[in-house]
């Protein structure tokens, strides 16, 4: 009989066991851990488009530097080393020429802070309201058309043989 309540036992609980893992316990769906990271890309929708004000710059970037730095060709003609602000790192990515807004320092004229990414299509908008010049090619890496003559630089392998 002592046998036979051992097993009583076991069996009991055994069964309370699977019952608080399976049946009471809710299954993981949360946002964390790496479900937080990952989540699903809500900004889809479309946002009001953000025209620039008083200090502040329209610019496309040049090259990423690293460590949420990056080097842009900003409208006014001057080229700023640029910081990505902590509310857009890891949210936001910005690539080699992209359209950002950008916020000039009074102290630091050769340094700015990203405000905002365009998006492709705004920076078409803004393209279209006269915002940005000609110059300026939207969803292309080549940030800032080169002059005609400006890397002309090649060898001709027939004047090697002069030398």
């Amino acid at each position: 009989t002592d046998l036979n309540f051992t097993r009583l036992k076991n069996f009991e609980f055994y069964f309370i066991h699977w019952c608080i893992k399976y049946l009471v316990m809710p299954k993981n769906k949360g946002k964390g851990g790496k479900n937080r990271r990952r989540g699903k890309n809500e900004n889809e929708e479309k946002r009001e488009l953000v025209f620039k004000e008083h200090g502040q710059e329209y610019a496309q970037v040049l090259r990423m530097l690293g460590n949420g730095r990056l080097e842009a060709q900003c409208v006014d003609g001057v080229k700023r080393l640029c910081h990505i602000r902590g509310k857009m790192r890891k949210k936001v990515w910005v690539n080699t020429g992209d359209i950002v807004l950008v916020g000039l320092r009074e102290y630091q004229d050769q340094k700015a802070d990203v405000i905002q990414k365009y998006m492709a299509d705004e920076a078409r908008s803004l393209k279209a309201y006269g915002e940005l010049p000609d110059t300026i090619r939207v969803n292309e890496t080549d940030a800032f058309t080169q002059e005609d003559g400006e890397n002309d630089d090649y060898f001709d392998f027939d004047d090697v043989s002069e030398i």
